[in-house]
């Protein structure tokens, strides 16, 4: 594929309507707000609880997730699940999404090759995560790996440094504005989001490309029980 140096954006899918994450989930199977559409088999939206304690975001659908229309239901989200449970979050209060909802590959013969999103790409569909975002109230908010880091705290922002730290949301995204006002009802009123926390670990996708698998996993795990230690207080 290509690499496209600009985008239309999600903004004009997003119906202003729309009172929940079930309404979102809907309007996104129409979104053309970059070429990844086009190869792909369908949006791939974030799924849990609507009232989820914690909210992971993760990069973007891979080659089972594309198929299945759910996000992390392929080797990744085995050992994310695994991970949650090893760290003692309540599976059952948990929303999971992806900073970008197509699947962006290259072919090699018959096989789809996962490509990391390009800015652009991660920019068009941003309007999304916001949405989304604007109808959960979590208390902790995760991010799995560089590109979800990119798309909510900025380029600068590196995993591999701050990973594990639990920071303020959403004072600590590039731009808290955007997640500062949440929805109270359908007429339109806003308040200001409860706040939250957010840390960023390594997406569950590195401990299957690790060396040592035992121990990036561990260090997966180790991060999230900082994030339900977090919920326990």
């Amino acid at each position: 594929m290509a690499e496209t140096e600009s985008a239309p954006g999600a903004q004009e899918f997003i119906p202003p309507q729309a009172d929940t994450i079930d309404q979102l989930r809907s309007a996104a199977t129409d979104c053309r707000g970059c070429e990844l559409y086009r190869d792909a088999t369908q949006t791939v939206f974030g799924r849990g609880d609507e009232s989820a304690q914690v909210v992971f975001v993760g990069e973007q659908p891979g080659d089972m997730e594309d198929k299945q229309g759910l996000p992390f239901v392929g080797p990744a989200g085995r050992v994310l699940r695994r991970a949650v449970d090893d760290a003692g979050i309540d599976a059952g209060r948990v929303y999971i999404t992806n900073a970008v909802k197509h699947f962006r590959f290259e072919l090699r013969g018959k096989r789809r090759i996962h490509q990391t999103p390009d800015r652009v790409h991660i920019t068009a569909c941003r309007p999304w995560l916001v949405a989304e975002f604007a109808r959960l109230r979590p208390e902790i908010v995760v991010v799995l790996g560089a590109t979800a880091a990119k798309a909510l705290l900025g380029p600068a922002f590196r995993v591999t440094k701050q990973r594990g730290e639990l920071m303020p949301w959403p004072a600590a995204a590039q731009h808290p504005e955007d997640f500062a006002r949440v929805p109270v009802d359908s007429a339109g009123k806003v308040a200001d989001a409860p706040e939250a926390r957010l840390l960023a670990t390594i997406h569950p996708s590195a401990v299957l490309r690790a060396d040592n698998q035992d121990v990036a996993y561990d260090g997966l795990v180790k991060d999230l029980k900082v994030a339900a230690r977090a919920l326990a207080r």
